[in-house]
């Protein structure tokens, strides 16, 4: 699933092209992808200005002039394409591209969703998307002020379960997903088993400077492209050919030299340095 990082690369990549651009026609291809397409999407976005693009954990937000808001959720496999006008002009969906829509300048956006876990969402306004349960319940974002040391450690205090089904939690922390939490973890030289109730505070201070160090380079190298993820452009992201421990089971781990180990924590797969994390 694209983590934090991927979502943050697509919105930058809907931003250039498409912020202060009015939506000049929609096109929904089918009637559901993981949930049924809001009704009157179409009505509701044609004619509307773009005014920004942001994001929310692992949703892009494309935040309307009238206050509504068009949000994507890529789901399992889903990715976005932005086409050119020229290209635009010729272009013939493909299978699976499931919701389009081209602005007046001509540029196109595609959401392609092969398994169709994705999502679109439209809300009338912030504060209407803010009560929605997707939205309600998410925790601090990791890059902002608001997600501190302190603040982890309260988040964690208590739970018995392992730190890294912790930070899977949307509820703790928003937007990390199986990569990055491994990833941050080997960094804080923290055990993935440990229980979340037993981080000190001086490891709760290194997690979220390790959790900032390894979402700012994954979102400068495009994100990681494993399988399905690919950036706007239709390029692939970089950051797999940086990581340290994740799908590198039986490597050398580049710090002690031993074997870099998997197990399965809430049916995933985390990849640590038992000698390195404590």
């Amino acid at each position: 699933m694209p983590e934090l990082p991927e979502v943050e690369t697509v919105c930058r990549g809907l931003a250039k092209p498409f912020t202060g651009q009015i939506i000049a026609s929609a096109h929904v291809r089918r009637p559901d992808l993981r949930r049924p397409f809001p009704r009157g999407l179409v009505k509701n976005i044609t004619g509307r200005k773009i005014a920004s693009v942001t994001r929310r954990a692992k949703y892009a937000l494309l935040n309307m002039d009238d206050g509504s808001v068009l949000v994507l959720h890529l789901g399992m496999s889903g990715r976005v394409k932005i086409l050119p006008p020229a290209q635009a002009r010729v272009y013939k969906p493909e299978t699976h591209d499931h919701f389009l829509f081209t602005s007046a300048r001509g540029h196109m956006m595609v959401l392609n969703d092969a398994r169709r876990f994705g999502q679109v969402m439209w809300f009338k306004s912030e504060d209407v998307m803010a009560k929605d349960p997707s939205f309600a319940t998410l925790g601090p974002e990791p890059l902002s002020n608001e997600f501190s040391g302190p603040a982890l450690l309260a988040a964690l205090a208590g739970k018995k379960t392992a730190i890294k089904v912790a930070l899977l939690d949307q509820r703790v922390v928003a937007g990390i997903g199986n990569i990055y939490a491994s990833e941050a973890l080997y960094i804080a030289g923290i055990k993935p088993t440990r229980a979340a109730g037993s981080i000190r505070a001086d490891e709760a201070e290194a997690l979220v400077a390790a959790i900032r160090q390894i979402l700012t380079k994954a979102i400068e190298s495009g994100g990681s492209s494993l399988r399905d993820h690919r950036q706007t452009n239709g390029e692939m992201g970089y950051f797999q050919f940086e990581f340290a421990v994740y799908d590198r089971e039986g490597d050398g781990c580049a710090r002690c030299g031993k074997p870099i180990q998997r197990l399965v924590q809430g049916g995933r797969s985390t990849f640590y340095c038992p000698a390195c994390q404590k």
